[in-house]
């Protein structure tokens, strides 16, 4: 069976992550969290949370579909080495297993296209960078803003 991402799944998927607590909604097109490659498409709006993480078991490759991203990544001491524009001077990226990295949702109804090497795997406690606020935390929205203007070389400390 041909499987296809289309305006109209586009939208569906936008739509549900507006309305959602988290402000991003997926979209799996692998048939289970046991497929050895992991696809999928994620909306998500500005003002959601994606913790400081790694993946130590996997790569992770990222497209915009929709809308622009900001990618930061860094060392093991929490220091930006790098600041990507997914969606605008960057069209695709490969992030290395083992790479510690956060996103930026910058526009309304954007969309991320993920793929991943392996079965499902949550993210650990030990491969959140330690000192990065949870979920549900009040210190994410400061976090969110310390994304927006973090430059290279500067250490996530709040």
């Amino acid at each position: 069976m041909i499987k296809q991402i289309n305006q109209d799944t586009l939208c569906d998927l936008i739509t549900k992550a507006a309305h959602s607590p988290r402000l991003r909604q997926n979209l799996n097109m692998h048939p289970a969290p046991e497929d050895d490659v992991q696809r999928l498409a994620i909306a998500m709006e500005p003002g959601t949370y994606v913790r400081i993480h790694r993946h130590p078991h996997t790569w992770e490759m990222l497209t915009a579909l929709r809308g622009r991203f900001l990618v930061l990544i860094y060392d093991a001491s929490g220091k930006v080495t790098d600041r990507l524009w997914l969606g605008a001077e960057t069209r695709l990226l490969e992030i290395p297993a083992n790479t510690w990295h956060s996103v930026l949702s910058l526009d309304e109804g954007g969309v991320i296209f993920e793929v991943k090497h392996g079965a499902y795997q949550p993210v650990l406690e030990q491969d959140y960078l330690p000192g990065t606020p949870p979920e549900g935390d009040e210190r994410v929205k400061a976090t969110l803003e310390w994304y927006a203007k973090a430059e290279e070389g500067e250490i996530f400390a709040l």
